[in-house]
């Protein structure tokens, strides 16, 4: 039927029946009594309906058990897959999301004000530190890579890598910067670590190590990517200048000794024209044999 349909705006009904040897009183019938998917099925679309309502959680394996138990149906896996994305019924089962935590709340209720570094008109060298975190394709998988990245020298001061972004994953990123930080600056006092509001940055985990143990201010991009465009253009050269070396990567234990190794050409060596044509440590000791950090 369906090669009748294609054929006969080219070449007419008669020929198009004739070469396939289809009675006419075949197609007529069937231009008669065709059904659509849903029509076909129509007497499933009240018991669906229901089981999603009642049973939000259930996917179609459960939904099918449900249907021969409760309401003696016996349709194919494929038909109620079909009929959940034709009915919309996925939105009906979608569980409702979870209540939002109190860092949500503090920074819905901040508004502009949970994004610090907006206000900050002199930004000083190891002051402003942002991260994010960005996905690194290799030829064994993915990673994602999290680096902790200062504002004035455009030094990396922790960073890790991992099979997903987890609140963890920062935490690892955030004690490497720690370490380093307290080696160049002595103390952690009046630093500002700024992200977008991913869950991992918003989680209990990553605020009470970070607003409560350490005692810094975090700050929050509202914009997402626009209101955290250093990190996001650190991503676009790093990852562009190391693509060839990421993607011959076997494993995450093979892509973590890659970052490690251009992580440190570019802290010591890459020069940046922003910084003077120095590479970021060279600026740092610069600064801090000129006046220390101001």
């Amino acid at each position: 039927m369906a090669l009748v349909q294609a054929a006969r705006e080219q070449f007419g009904l008669t020929p198009a029946l004739s070469v396939l040897d289809l009675p006419r009183s075949t197609w007529h019938y069937h231009q008669a009594y065709r059904k659509s998917y849903t029509e076909k099925y129509g007497h499933l679309r009240q018991p669906l309906e229901t089981i999603a309502r009642k049973h939000p959680e259930y996917g179609y394996r459960r939904t099918l058990s449900e249907l021969r138990a409760s309401y003696g149906e016996f349709p194919n896996h494929k038909v109620v897959q079909r009929l959940h994305r034709q009915w919309g019924l996925p939105l009906i089962r979608r569980i409702r999301p979870p209540r939002p935590s109190g860092i949500r709340l503090a920074i819905t209720e901040a508004g502009g004000r949970a994004n610090l570094v907006a206000s900050l008109t002199r930004i000083l060298p190891l002051q402003v530190l942002y991260t994010d975190f960005t996905e690194i394709l290799f030829s064994g998988g993915k990673g994602f890579f999290i680096p902790i990245l200062d504002h004035r020298t455009k030094l990396v001061l922790g960073w890790s890598v991992g099979e997903s972004a987890t609140s963890s994953l920062a935490l690892e990123a955030w004690r490497s910067a720690k370490g380093r930080l307290r080696r160049l600056r002595g103390t952690l006092q009046g630093l500002l670590v700024h992200h977008d509001q991913d869950p991992a940055f918003t989680s209990y985990a990553w605020t009470s190590q970070l607003l409560l143990k350490d005692q810094i201010q975090v700050s929050y991009a509202i914009r997402g990517a626009r209101d955290n465009p250093e990190v996001e253009s650190f991503f676009s050269r790093f990852k562009a200048e190391n693509h060839s070396l990421f993607v011959e990567a076997k494993s995450l234990a093979e892509l973590r000794l890659v970052l490690s190794q251009r992580v440190r050409y570019y802290n010591l060596q890459r020069r940046h024209s922003s910084l003077g044509n120095l590479a970021p440590m060279s600026y740092l000791k610069r600064l801090l044999s000129e006046k220390g950090p101001q």
